[in-house]
């Protein structure tokens, strides 16, 4: 830190005239700061525009192939019947009859006030055997070892009243997790060989206690009432692939035949295709607007003109370009514009619902066949442009960081340029003090010595 003290001698503001010598001296470092501001906008907006075209890249590619465009609806004429269609469903239809719904067992066990034993087994459908402990024969630890053995099964203890001996006593409901024939179970106070040996009892149907609910299958009728009839069942409630790539799910039983039919959903084609061109169009308008020339004036009236942060930047023009090529070069020498999609005269694309929907009336395959090759082109496109590795977005960030860290290093060594440079000006100025303060001693010497002269003559 300097401790200079302005022009003791000479009167001079030493401190400012330093200051404005060294804002002329660092000039150079002030235009490698405007660099390195200018570097990091760049480098912000191309991140930016990277991470949009990366995205514009991911979108593309979902519908790059025509099976991906083979899209189907399914619906049913019951609003207990519902439908969900796969890229695997074809077009057809099927009635059928819902006779029973996929149900869980459910029991309760018969009114206690405590459990009679802290062992118990859960006894699967097909005969498995699960060993369940209770810390104790409290009820609420019976529940608490039933619940945490995850064995396929939930318990709950109900009130149920009081005994003649007025204790509160209690039931246990229990719960199969699962619905279908198949889980069925039985719950058995004992263990596992007590099981075996026919001596324990089953909790659920022992006096007093009932199985509420029995475990079974969902079941529908196909052709019901003809002699091709055939019951379908289920575990659950949902039958897959009644027809090919169609679930259905089933919620209330039906007398009548419920018909379930399956599509081509052209609407889910064309909101593909217009979402890509929506993409692309959003995608140039953040290009168009980041290159934008303003024309503006500055405090004194003078006229400015500024571009945008990709103004007169080939690497952007270079991307845009390829990626509109992409999307609106002839597929097998025919126009996209044939689908509805067309370039505009000011460089964005267009959709035309209309025609994309009456090409798709007239020919499917070739208008998916169109929009998967263009989905695939944009998407190859947009990926060489935004790749991680050697995207070419990614190689100009990458240039634009390396310019930055040198620009520092260069600002870095102007620091201490300037440094020095201050100290020389500040003992520069120091030395001139030191001159004048002699200059001044040796006048005033000499002055006396020519006064005393002069008084000298004067009295001979």
């Amino acid at each position: 830190m300097s401790m200079a003290v302005d022009g003791l001698i000479s009167g001079l503001d030493t401190t400012s005239l330093i200051n404005q010598l060294m804002t002329l001296e660092a000039g150079p470092q002030t235009l490698l700061k405007a660099k390195v501001t200018t570097s990091n906008t760049l480098t912000t907006a191309l991140q930016a525009l990277n991470t949009s075209v990366a995205s514009l890249a991911t979108l593309a590619a979902k519908s790059a192939t025509a099976d991906s465009l083979n899209i189907y609806a399914a619906k049913s004429s019951s609003s207990t019947v519902t439908t969900s269609a796969a890229s695997t469903a074809t077009s057809g239809s099927l009635d059928i009859v819902v006779d029973q719904l996929a149900q869980s067992q459910s029991g309760v066990t018969a009114a206690m006030t405590v459990a009679s034993t802290t062992d118990y087994t859960l006894v699967a459908n097909d005969g498995t055997q699960t060993s369940i402990t209770a810390a104790s024969t409290s009820l609420d630890d019976v529940v608490a070892a039933i619940n945490d053995a995850d064995a396929g099964i939930t318990a709950t203890k109900i009130a149920s009243g009081t005994n003649a001996a007025g204790e509160t006593q209690y039931r246990l409901q229990i719960v199969g997790d699962e619905t279908g024939a198949e889980s069925a179970f039985e719950l058995h106070a004992g263990t596992g060989a007590m099981v075996d040996g026919g001596t324990s009892t089953n909790l659920l149907t022992d006096t007093g206690a009932a199985v509420i609910r029995t475990a079974q299958d969902a079941s529908v009728t196909l052709w019901k009432g003809t002699s091709a009839e055939q019951a379908i069942t289920s575990s659950t409630n949902t039958f897959e692939d009644l027809l090919p790539g169609v679930a259905v799910t089933v919620s209330a039983v039906s007398n009548d035949p419920v018909t379930v039919s399956v599509s081509r959903d052209d609407a889910a084609v064309s909101k593909i295709a217009s979402g890509l061109v929506d993409s692309l169009n959003t995608l140039f308008a953040l290009i168009s607007t980041k290159s934008a020339v303003v024309n503006s004036t500055d405090s004194s009236g003078a006229a400015v003109v500024s571009g945008g942060v990709f103004s007169g930047d080939s690497t952007v023009r270079d991307v845009k370009q390829l990626i509109m090529n992409a999307a609106s070069y002839p597929v097998d020498g025919r126009s996209p514009s044939e689908i509805g999609i067309s370039i505009t005269k000011t460089g964005t694309l267009e959709y035309d619902a209309d025609k994309f929907a009456a090409a798709m009336a007239e020919d499917p395959e070739f208008v998916k066949s169109v929009l998967a090759e263009i989905s695939s082109r944009v998407a190859d496109a947009a990926t060489s442009s935004s790749d991680k590795y050697d995207g070419l977005i990614t190689a100009r960030i990458t240039g634009q960081e390396s310019l930055v860290k040198d620009l520092g290093t260069q600002i870095d060594n102007w620091d201490l340029r300037l440094t020095s440079r201050r100290s020389s000006l500040e003992r520069t100025y120091a030395s001139l003090e030191v001159q004048l303060s002699n200059m001044n001693a040796q006048s005033a010497w000499l002055t006396a010595q020519v006064e005393s002269l002069n008084a000298s003559k004067s009295n001979n």
